[in-house]
């Protein structure tokens, strides 16, 4: 059925909870896993006078520690359960783009992730990253919550 599967996290509890079922998932169906996590450019989150207190040289550092933290965790648990991972890490990109084009990149045949159910006025502030990527993705994606 499906024979490489992306699995995105964030590094929250609910990403872990959807990163348990991708693994065991991928288990299950002797498939490959390539997990990735998205880091937004600086310039999208740091206001002008920002970047003079934090530098974009240590704004991709924290990001490639905060990214190596995220992902680890999730190399070590498909190490356990016996399941073949690559581990990704997607910088500079919105998580939806990040998300879509590591799907791609990856010949990925099912996206894993997790969806924190906003609704009303908190999703319409906030967003959902999960209906970003249903709305948007061409293969099959499985919402965790």
């Amino acid at each position: 059925m499906f024979k490489h599967i992306l699995i995105a996290t964030d590094g929250s509890e609910l990403s872990r909870v959807a990163v348990d079922k991708g693994l065991g998932l991928a288990k299950a169906l002797g498939a490959e896993v390539t997990a990735v996590t998205v880091t937004p450019s600086w310039v999208s989150i740091a206001p002008a006078e920002a970047g003079m207190s934090f530098p974009v040289e240590d704004y991709i550092r924290a990001t490639q520690v905060s990214a190596q933290a995220i992902l680890s965790p999730v190399g070590d648990a498909a190490k356990q359960a016996g399941v073949t991972c690559s581990l990704l890490h997607e910088p500079d990109q919105l998580p939806v783009q990040g998300i879509l084009a590591a799907a791609q990149a990856t010949g990925s045949d099912l996206i894993v992730m997790a969806s924190h159910g906003r609704r009303g006025f908190k999703r319409l502030l906030l967003g959902s990253q999960a209906n970003e990527v249903l709305t948007h993705s061409t293969i099959p994606v499985l919402i965790v919550r």
